[in-house]
């Protein structure tokens, strides 16, 4: 379309001009101009600056090829630098002041169509270089978008994957420790096979008690991480007692430390963190007496440790590495702005030490 605008604008040109005075090589350079301008229009999409100087160049003996200079110099405006587009808009007007001092359009004297020239130039330029700040605006904005969609969906996606984590290591601390304790007193059942009835009844009993914790707690897991539990639950003396009905040897040391009197999230891990402890005793070290001691004061941190024997009976072998336990007890004491401070073995014990912050 811009082809055949500016061939028919050519036409007119050449037309309005006396063509008994512009007969002979004058009308022929400005036929061959005016469609060698419009070429290179065609090609300016390709190479807008050179383009429009070529037609610039053209429209200097052909005043056909002016329609197709101006728009190529529009064009060169819209597509590159403004220093380039500058450049380009001066050539043109220095084009057109030559055509005008050559070929004189007559009706006014040359200073004012000179004016002219100079007011043209400077407005195709211009609004070149407007619009083509405009289109750059346009496709920053559109970028910014792009760009926050593509983070909001990052967020969204590592929102997703920490619920997903903390569903993980809710369900691991809860279950492991209910679940342990149940295999515990099964066991316990099936190898006892004389026990007296009294036994077998208490025994059975505390697995169902257990089992049925174990369910009250799984429901709870998705309320926990929507809502943080009563912290008057957190008893770790109630904690360490279910510990000890099930066989095992515990010496705790609390040093005046009540878990409800602390900090929410402090507390929910000081007490995630013992019940993980005195499970990994249990699965790793079966018939080991194990020491749990708790001490700090507000402003000063909370430092829990968890230490058990290693096991002396070669036929039992504790599984080798960190598992899931340890690797949530580091990620949910660095959550709480703690840390674990050893998990290991110390002088033939197994120590866990952990510290947490205790703010006033």
């Amino acid at each position: 379309m811009g082809g055949v605008a500016c061939a028919l604008a050519a036409a007119a040109v050449v037309v309005r001009d006396d063509l008994g005075a512009a007969s002979g090589w004058w009308l022929v350079a400005d036929v061959a101009g005016g469609a060698a301008a419009c070429v290179a229009l065609w090609l300016s999409r390709r190479w807008p600056a050179t383009m429009a100087l070529v037609a610039v160049a053209l429209a200097v003996p052909a005043a056909s090829a002016s329609v197709a200079a101006g728009i190529a110099t529009l064009m060169a405006a819209l597509y590159r630098r403004s220093i380039v587009a500058i450049g380009v808009g001066a050539a043109w007007v220095a084009a057109t002041l030559a055509r005008f001092w050559l070929r004189p359009p007559g009706l006014a004297p040359y200073p004012v169509w000179a004016l002219v020239a100079v007011l043209f130039g400077v407005a195709l330029t211009g609004w070149g270089m407007l619009a083509r700040a405009r289109r750059q605006l346009v496709l920053s904005l559109a970028e910014r978008v792009r760009r926050a969609e593509e983070e909001q969906r990052r967020r969204v996606e590592r929102a997703r994957h920490a619920e997903r984590l903390a569903i993980a290591r809710e369900m691991h601390d809860v279950l492991a420790h209910r679940l342990s304790l149940l295999a515990l007193h099964a066991g316990a059942l099936e190898f006892n096979a004389r026990a007296d009835p009294e036994e077998v009844v208490e025994a059975a009993a505390v697995v169902r008690s257990s089992a049925h914790q174990a369910l009250q707690e799984l429901r709870q897991v998705i309320s926990v991480l929507r809502e943080a539990p009563v912290l008057a639950e957190l008893d770790l003396r109630t904690l360490v007692e279910e510990v000890r009905r099930a066989g095992m040897e515990v010496e705790m040391h609390d040093g005046g430390v009540r878990l409800p009197e602390l900090p929410g999230a402090t507390a929910r891990a000081a007490y995630r963190i013992v019940q993980e402890g005195l499970t990994n005793a249990r699965k790793h070290a079966p018939g080991m007496p194990v020491s749990l001691r708790l001490g700090g004061r507000p402003d000063g941190g909370l430092a829990i440790e968890v230490r058990n024997p290693m096991v002396r009976n070669p036929m039992v072998h504790a599984p080798r590495g960190e598992g899931a336990g340890l690797a949530g007890m580091r990620e949910r004491a660095e959550l709480a702005g703690g840390r674990v401070e050893q998990a290991g073995v110390e002088k033939g014990e197994f120590r866990l030490a952990v510290w947490l912050p205790w703010p006033v």
